[in-house]
């Protein structure tokens, strides 16, 4: 029954698409159904169930978790604050001279707040409800403004210092001790700031060419009417708002602050300038705390379901049975990572960014980097591939939830005209990925040796390899370790 972890995850990925309900819950139900046939089979021990609270107990342990309420707290308070709205219409008359002011002015509000969000699937819920109406009454067509939606919803994927990367990044570095481990390999393992800096480049030259691709679809178009000039005090609030966030952000991307400590200075920060303008209304407050309060919740939620499912599919060996499959591989290395590279894809497809990172990633990664050690570079083309999977039509998660959430508010949207709006952006996003994996100097120098090896030391095969990760996955995983 080793392939066992795979069918719970085919089961709970078409429960996803036919049910509608949280992965949470499902990820929740699948592993519990999972683990009491293969107790009754006596393939589970009975004690799994014992070892699961003191597993939750040192995952919720974790320092790094301190950062996602904090975050999701600042992207609530630019969010229900008259923040985004100001930064939107100030960009919008900045570049108006381009002809394509509203289309930029979004992705670059998308740039700045999609690290924030949670997930793409937030990111889609905020920027359906901030951009879409401002980019139509802008004159763009509704297709190119769904297409902007998606874009942006998607850059938290890529633009440091994300949630989304700093969990793939931890999730990285716990993944890059298992191979570490089993090959006895004398390099410093990956942390954090490896991926922000990883990540930097990449994610400059995807914003670029997005920004790129939507001037050339809307310049010939213009706007429906030139912007109104924003007040001085609008001007102020953006230009104040622009340098905080992106002050803050760009400190934790070159590892002068810590993630926690930015997001508390940043959510202080905003908070008092609500206070300072009356703008913080009782209302508004018990709406920006329900909004943290939901996103953070769901977070959680879904990080304890990925645990319960990996510690099932672990009792069932799946992990070995991947790892087995993965060193069998023919081919090189290049094929390897192709083909893991290629699942990762597909389950993209059903799976949001942290859906991926807390289930996916833990299982495929250990095997992979044993074959191929630059961690930074392949953490680098994984969130790559996850952009570019998400943005795919018309089976893309963010393209799906986009469309089925201008279904729900009304707007009728024609696949055909939305896909081909898409696909510029997403022809963008290859690109980006090619290069990488042409030149994975992009993406950092490589695994940096923290001493000698010695020089009788045989290379391992790949049988050895293959062995040394099966003794290694014996020990039970490491838990998620605190911030580099």
């Amino acid at each position: 029954m080793a392939t066992a972890g795979l069918w719970m995850l085919l089961v709970a990925a078409v429960l996803m698409v036919a049910t509608g309900l949280p992965a949470w819950i499902l990820l929740n139900a699948v592993a519990m159904v999972a683990a009491a046939i293969g107790v009754a089979a006596g393939v589970v021990p009975a004690a799994l169930f014992t070892a699961l609270p003191s597993r939750l107990l040192s995952l919720l342990e974790s320092d790094l978790l301190q950062a996602l309420p904090l975050y999701v707290f600042m992207g609530a308070l630019l969010n229900r604050l008259p923040l985004a709205q100001a930064l939107f219409g100030v960009a919008r008359r900045a570049l108006a001279r381009t002809g394509a002011g509203a289309p930029l002015a979004g992705l670059a509000l998308g740039g700045l707040l999609a690290p924030m969000n949670g997930s793409v699937g937030a990111g889609v819920s905020m920027f359906s409800h901030l951009l879409h109406p401002r980019l139509v009454q802008a004159g763009v067509p509704t297709a190119h403004s769904a297409a902007l939606v998606a874009v942006a919803s998607t850059l938290g994927v890529v633009i440091p210092p994300s949630l989304v990367l700093i969990l793939l990044g931890d999730a990285m570095m716990r993944a890059h001790t298992e191979a570490l481990n089993a090959t006895h390999a004398a390099v410093r393992i990956i942390n954090e700031q490896d991926m922000f800096r990883g990540a930097l480049l990449p994610a400059l030259v995807v914003a670029l060419l997005c920004a790129w691709v939507a001037w050339r679809m809307n310049r010939s178009r213009g706007a429906a009417e030139v912007p109104a000039a924003p007040r001085a005090s609008e001007w102020i609030t953006a230009a104040a708002t622009l340098l905080l966030i992106s002050g803050l952000l760009g400190a934790v991307t070159l590892g002068y602050l810590y993630a926690v400590e930015a997001a508390a200075a940043g959510g202080v920060a905003l908070l008092l300038y609500a206070l300072g303008a009356r703008l913080l209304t009782p209302a508004r407050l018990r709406a920006i705390l329900r909004d943290t309060l939901a996103v953070t919740g769901a977070l959680f939620a879904l990080l304890v379901g990925a645990t319960v499912f990996t510690l099932v599919l672990r009792a069932f060996e799946t992990d070995r049975w991947v790892a087995d499959a993965i060193g069998a591989l023919g081919g090189g290395p290049f094929t390897v990572l192709a083909t893991v590279l290629g699942t990762i894809a597909l389950c993209a497809f059903v799976l949001d960014a942290f859906e991926m990172i807390f289930v996916v990633i833990p299982v495929v990664m250990p095997p992979l980097l044993l074959r191929v050690p630059d961690a930074t570079w392949v953490a680098v083309l994984t969130m790559l591939i996850l952009q570019s999977s998400f943005l795919l039509p018309p089976f893309g998660y963010a393209v799906m939830m986009v469309r089925n959430r201008l279904a729900h508010a009304g707007h009728a949207l024609e696949l055909h005209a939305y896909a081909r709006a898409c696909m510029p952006f997403l022809l963008a996003q290859l690109a980006v990925l090619a290069l990488v994996l042409v030149f994975p100097r992009l993406s950092g120098p490589g695994p940096e040796p923290i001493a000698s090896a010695p020089a009788n030391q045989p290379t391992p095969s790949d049988a050895d390899l293959s062995e040394l990760l099966r003794r290694q996955l014996e020990a039970p995983a490491p838990a998620a370790g605190g911030q580099k």
